[in-house]
């Protein structure tokens, strides 16, 4: 890739702009402004959209759908929305939408007007622009790095039959899903009997038979392991060593609320399992569950504690912590701006968020998780057949919005992992 990365803020492809209606807006009888007006707006939002993803402000080439749905005067204020949902090679497909925000009250004076406390939508549109390939002077989005969570903590066969446990199971599962489209894979380990378990042997295990079923697939074990064990207890997969050491690790910088319990990280102890991460010489995930999380990132960044690349997993929809929604990951996204460029992202929704965030994270250019941990569904009341089908559906919805998935290989290089353990 000839052109220099972008920082994961100004991958978001999105623009707004809000614009008073003047008097020399209103074209009819009442005020009444012209839906040409809308159209105009929309295109303006469409260059801006244009010179985000692509550093040239192309050509408006068609819209494939307008509607116009409520009547706009002039004194009102329009919020328009503009985001690409599909990228080709040269074409961007858009959808657009037009909101009041402000509406004049003429019929109580000649100044009076309300903020509408719900925007109503005035216009709604999709179309194609095009940025020829000479022009395109930015970076393209990076390929989407597929995360499979296959196992968690939480999950049990009582709940889905397809959960694997041994580590035979964890190495077939990690093989299928490698074959699905995914380039890491989150572990935790099991006993037989479906209990969750930090122990060094059971990841040696596990890992082993990845290596053996899927390799070139990147292990990242968990540091999480269950509410409630010791920062002994959840560091074992740390001391792993060889074949069988772990190329990430998972770091969770701060306490939140889980469901009816509360998973403790002490400021001393992220500290203390950074530490041991970087002894081991592994990459640290930096779990985000909150935004005030991403404020501890920066303190341990600048304690140098953690150091760049920084790879940030926004997970969203846990019971006690940040809700699961687009504004959401939107917000968190935005707080990455002070980070460093080189900084990546990637979104874990919880149950029925999963695929829906994971589809998004395809739009934005940033990452995504999926799998039984944290849902166990492929559609309403189907069961996923194991974490590999959730991958599959995540990589043709990349493919539909022109998004090409990443190989290990791929994902080692941006992530700056750039030397397959064992090799």
């Amino acid at each position: 890739m000839s052109a220099a990365p972008r920082h994961p803020v100004e991958l978001l492809p999105r623009a707004t702009l809000r614009v008073r209606m003047g008097a020399h807006d209103a074209h009819y009888g009442g005020n009444l402004v012209d839906g040409a007006r809308m159209l105009a707006l929309f295109g303006d939002v469409a260059t801006e959209l244009l010179i985000r993803c692509d550093g040239d402000e192309g050509l408006f080439r068609a819209y494939d759908s307008v509607e116009f749905l409520a009547p706009v005067r002039a004194g009102d204020y329009i919020e328009v929305v503009g985001e690409i949902v599909k990228q080709g090679a040269t074409s961007r497909t858009m959808r657009f939408e037009a909101r009041k925000v402000i509406s004049a009250r003429g019929d109580l004076g000649p100044s009076a007007a309300d903020a509408l406390a719900e925007p109503v939508v005035v216009c709604r549109a999709s179309g194609t622009c095009v940025t020829p390939k000479a022009e395109q002077r930015l970076a393209a989005r990076p390929p989407l790095i597929v995360t499979a969570a296959i196992v968690g903590a939480e999950t049990t066969r009582a709940q889905n039959p397809h959960l694997p446990h041994t580590a035979a199971e964890l190495g077939a599962e990690a093989a299928r899903c490698l074959a699905a489209g995914a380039s890491i894979v989150h572990l935790h380990a099991r006993e037989d009997d479906g209990r969750p378990s930090q122990s060094r042997e059971l990841f040696r295990a596990a890992i082993a038979e990845i290596r053996r079923l899927a390799p070139g697939l990147i292990v990242q074990t968990s540091t999480g392991g269950a509410v409630g064990m010791s920062i002994d207890e959840r560091t074992q997969p740390l001391t792993l060593d060889g074949e069988v050491r772990p190329e990430m690790a998972t770091l969770n910088v701060g306490s939140i609320n889980f469901g009816d319990d509360v998973f403790v990280n002490a400021p001393r102890d992220v500290v203390e399992v950074a530490r041991r991460i970087r002894s081991a010489g592994i990459m640290p995930e930096l779990e985000i569950y909150d935004l005030g999380h991403l404020d501890i990132v920066r303190k341990l960044v600048e304690a140098g504690e953690i150091a760049p690349p920084l790879h940030l997993q926004f997970v969203l929809g846990v019971r006690g912590a940040l809700a699961a929604s687009e504004a959401n990951l939107g917000a968190l996204v935005a707080a990455t701006r002070d980070l460093p460029a080189s900084t990546t992202w990637a979104v874990a929704g919880v149950g029925r968020h999963q695929l829906a965030l994971a589809e998004c994270a395809a739009r934005w250019g940033g990452h995504a998780r999926v799998g039984l941990e944290d849902n166990i569904y492929l559609d309403k009341g189907v069961l996923a057949e194991g974490s590999a089908p959730l991958v599959a559906r995540l990589v043709a919805a990349a493919g539909a919005v022109g998004r090409k998935v990443a190989t290990p290989a791929e994902a080692r290089a941006l992530l700056g992992l750039m030397v397959e353990a064992g090799a």
